[in-house]
């Protein structure tokens, strides 16, 4: 297995989009990028921790390779804008990179690259490669945030809905079969 943390806004809406990959065995929403020691997520929203909402992929190179799941992590974020997601503003919301080995840089780096050569996005990527010094786990309400709230929390429908459609229809061939979400950890299709 091996483990990459990106940051591409609010967390909720990022780990529900890596959950739905084949070869993603487990996605934790969590901090990293900042100083100190434990954030919570009330210190983190002030913007003043240097913290970003990120979430932490183990995933299996053999199934999906970091090449494919950084081009789902471009498409399904907005790079291009400084310190923000959508309706999410703050330098918690911020886009990143936190490699683990030179090899992950160097995969980020040319992928970022790619990108932004492709012609697809409207701006120059603002995205930040760093290597992960440390990875807080966020708190418990906030793992699996998606799967717990989408039909009670308006966030979830006008927000991550159409994120997870857009991975759909763009890499239908990378979602698991019928966009089925791993749960607690262990990956299974719902049926």
């Amino acid at each position: 297995m091996e483990k990459i943390t990106l940051g591409g806004g609010c967390f909720w809406c990022t780990e529900a989009i890596f959950r739905r990959l084949k070869g993603v065995t487990k996605v934790t929403s969590g901090y990293a990028g900042g100083k100190g020691e434990n954030p919570t997520y009330s210190e983190v929203s002030t913007g003043e921790t240097g913290f970003v909402e990120s979430v932490q992929i183990e995933f299996d190179p053999k199934i999906l390779s970091l090449d494919n799941l950084l081009d789902v992590f471009w498409a399904t974020h907005d790079p291009t804008t400084l310190n923000r997601q959508g309706p999410d503003v703050g330098t918690q919301y911020k886009s990143m990179i936190f490699y683990q080995g030179e090899k992950q840089k160097e995969i980020a780096e040319k992928s970022k690259e790619k990108m932004d050569k492709s012609g697809e996005l409207k701006g120059k990527i603002v995205t930040q490669i760093l290597f992960l010094d440390k990875f807080y786990t966020a708190e418990e309400y906030h793992q699996n945030y998606y799967e717990k709230n989408k039909d009670t929390n308006s966030y979830c429908s006008l927000v991550i809905d159409p994120k997870i459609e857009k991975l759909i229809n763009k890499f239908n061939n990378l979602v698991r079969e019928e966009g089925a979400a791993m749960t607690s950890g262990a990956c299974e299709d719902r049926r």
